[in-house]
């Protein structure tokens, strides 16, 4: 699958929660994306009846709490029918308890409901191409933010063009924008990437919003 999404990939979402408001703002900002179809359920019988109508989603948003669920074991059914096709949780904050589990149940990881609009799309990216993803304050969680002004390991040049990886833009566009070789711009990613220890664009924009970065 393509780490990176552009061009024509479209990626179909299933969110599923009991609340109202966060299935609406989800659904809503995800849906005005593009390259994302975005489908939600109340609970988690809805959403395994459209899992199984519509066939594996790119990725599954399971609320841990909403009707159904009994615990992980909502999501164990949800991974049987997605298939090989990502499932991660959506919750507050889980216990260390929950994310080991989920973890050793294969699951593509835990989306936080406190989590940015901008980190959300770039978390959904990563974890529908394969990755896992583990919000930092779960793994450890006396983990003091930095100052990014003068903690950033990125040069001045560096930092412009993940501001407009954040953004969704491939290499040829941040080229045009900065008025630079797209070549370069493919230097700078890998330089970028390479600093922040991620293993692609979409995680490097993922871990420099969590340092503080962007």
């Amino acid at each position: 699958m393509n780490n990176f999404f552009h061009g024509d990939t479209t990626l179909c979402v299933l969110v599923a929660d009991d609340h109202a408001m966060v299935v609406e703002m989800f659904g809503t900002y995800l849906g005005s994306l593009p390259g994302f179809e975005v489908e939600t359920a109340p609970d988690l019988h809805v959403a395994l009846e459209k899992i199984e109508a519509h066939g594996p989603f790119d990725l599954v948003l399971l609320d841990l709490n909403m009707p159904g669920m009994n615990g992980l074991e909502g999501l164990r059914r949800a991974l049987s029918a997605n298939g090989d096709s990502a499932v991660c949780l959506l919750t507050s904050k889980p216990s260390p308890a929950i994310v080991k589990e989920l973890i050793e149940m294969g699951a593509a990881g835990v989306v936080l409901k406190t989590v940015s609009l901008k980190a959300l799309a770039n978390e959904i990216r990563f974890m529908a191409s394969g990755g896992r993803y583990i919000p930092v304050e779960l793994l450890d969680p006396m983990r003091v933010r930095t100052d990014a002004t003068s903690q950033s390991p990125l040069s001045a040049r560096e930092t412009e063009v993940l501001e407009l990886l954040s953004e969704g833009l491939s290499n040829k566009d941040i080229g045009t924008r900065l008025t630079l070789a797209e070549a370069t711009i493919k230097m700078h990613v890998r330089s970028i990437c390479s600093k922040i220890g991620a293993a692609n664009r979409t995680q490097a924009v993922i871990l420099a919003t969590e340092e503080g970065i962007l």
